[in-house]
């Protein structure tokens, strides 16, 4: 449903941003439902782990791709791209070395930040929710010439307090997230390395 759902929000994100906005959210909602769903049932399967990843991974980088046309520096958007599949493809390899049976296992991680995020599924929950609704409401936002990003935040925070108050929570739990993917980007290649050193001694 998920994967279905989020064909049918990138086939429409052209000529129709709302419906695109409230089927890529829905789907995103989705992702918290089908685990939960798969751990009460006992229907937890590697398959089903690794299609998650991917449907979450492939569906921000769409969205992503499609910011980085509609904004300048579009830069900015292709390079959060870069980071978020390297931080999780790094973190699932590191783990398959490791000989763990989640990525999610970092109970041995000497990072605080990276233990609260894993650990924690509220705190997991609002620095997604956070990342996943700035960007459709950047999505939202974006007229039909490319924009700076910053005048269009800049502009829309004056025009509605409710806007700014979203925007300020967005930011924080988008900014939390980064700051997560760099940390995990970092201790999956050091355990990277670590591996190939043990093997050569």
């Amino acid at each position: 449903m998920r994967i279905l759902m989020n064909c049918v929000a990138f086939a429409f994100c052209s000529s129709n941003k709302t419906l695109f906005a409230i089927l890529y959210f829905f789907s995103f909602f989705c992702d918290g439902l089908d685990g939960w769903f798969a751990r009460k049932f006992d229907q937890v399967s590697t398959f089903g782990a690794v299609l998650d990843m991917i449907t979450d991974r492939v569906s921000t980088a769409c969205l992503l791709a499609l910011l980085s046309q509609l904004y300048r520096p579009g830069l900015i958007f292709l390079s959060l791209l870069g980071l978020d599949i390297a931080s999780h493809w790094l973190q699932m390899y590191s783990s398959f070395l490791s000989g763990k049976t989640s990525h999610k296992d970092v109970k041995d991680e000497s990072n605080w930040l990276l233990k609260a995020y894993y650990g924690q599924r509220l705190f997991m929950a609002f620095c997604c929710l956070g990342s996943e609704v700035l960007y459709i409401i950047l999505f939202l936002l974006a007229g039909n010439q490319s924009e700076s990003v910053l005048d269009v935040c800049l502009n829309a925070m004056k025009q509605s307090s409710l806007l700014s108050l979203s925007l300020f929570l967005t930011l924080t739990g988008w900014g939390i997230k980064q700051v997560i993917n760099i940390i995990q980007m970092k201790t999956a290649a050091d355990s990277c390395v670590f591996y190939d050193m043990k093997r050569s001694n």
